[in-house]
């Protein structure tokens, strides 16, 4: 199954045909119906063969999960990207590390959105990276889980793009700005995926090649990160985990078009946009606490 959030708050699986709406099928309640089909352990498998209430072109795809409670993501996770980084001092400022060195960053749910609403850069005066990366939603909640096991607890796999600004901020701050996890346009169910490392990703940046790879160059897979993760703080159903990019990423600018495809997951269009800010002229004062 291919599941879809459409026109805010539908559920949905995407076929050859269209979209079947699900959401009422499932008595889905919420605004995050993915979230919440997680939750409930709900099987829409079902409805596969119904006849499409609606044309995909006909309808607005969302991100598959509206507000995850985390979006936990794997820095440097694929060695041609280390190489590009260190050689790139804009891209890491301090000498390379793992994830078992230093361990998963945070990226903050509200800067997740939909392959249609775009990506916004904030600054002019800031580079800002486009970085496609196989990332999967949680299907279970999970703690101390060993490896073996997180393939079950897994709902399904979909595409996101972790953009960037660079610099010496942490990079929780520079990755968390509004539409800076792009995540779409489906959520693909593991039926649907032979052996998620070992799929063909490209990005395309104005029709031009940037990226591309097969996730089978990854450091540490996808069970690796959950199992670590799960050691300090419970994995919840409807969760987002982004694996790491590889080599290729390179600057975005308002006017840009991005092509992203994974094999067997799917593949999204997202344009960029500019605000009129220079982060030069961003200034924080310190509030006189003992006045």
């Amino acid at each position: 199954m291919r599941l879809v959030r459409f026109n805010d708050d539908r559920l949905g699986l995407l076929t050859d045909d269209g979209i079947v709406d699900v959401t009422d099928r499932l008595g889905l309640e919420t605004n995050d119906p993915l979230r919440e089909y997680a939750t409930r352990n709900l099987d829409a498998s079902e409805f596969s063969d119904a006849d499409a209430d609606y044309d995909r072109g006909e309808v607005r795809i969302e991100s598959p999960v509206r507000r995850p409670g985390k979006v936990i993501a794997a820095p440097l996770n694929y060695e041609n990207h280390v190489e590009e980084a260190l050689a790139d001092k804009d891209i890491v400022t301090q000498e390379w590390f793992t994830i078992e060195d230093k361990g998963y960053f945070l990226k903050a749910p509200s800067s997740v959105a939909g392959p249609e609403d775009g990506i916004e850069v904030p600054f002019s005066d800031r580079r800002v990276d486009h970085e496609i990366e196989l990332a999967f939603v949680m299907g279970e909640d999970v703690k101390d889980i060993d490896s073996d096991d997180v393939w079950d607890a897994i709902l399904g796999y979909t595409i996101l793009l972790d953009v960037s600004v660079r610099g010496d901020q942490d990079r929780s701050n520079r990755k968390s700005y509004d539409t800076f996890t792009i995540i779409g346009p489906c959520v693909a169910t593991p039926d649907e995926i032979d052996d998620p490392h070992d799929l063909e990703m490209e990005l395309q940046l104005n029709g031009e090649t940037r990226q591309q790879e097969n996730t089978g160059e990854m450091i540490y897979s996808c069970a690796d990160i959950v199992e670590y993760a799960s050691i300090g703080a419970t994995i919840e159903a409807g969760d987002v985990i982004t694996t790491g990019t590889p080599e290729g990423v390179s600057a975005i600018t308002g006017g840009d078009t991005i092509d992203a495809e994974i094999e067997s997951v799917g593949s999204m269009v997202v344009d960029v946009t500019e605000r009129d800010l220079s982060f030069e002229d961003v200034d924080v004062e310190k509030s006189q606490l003992n006045e």
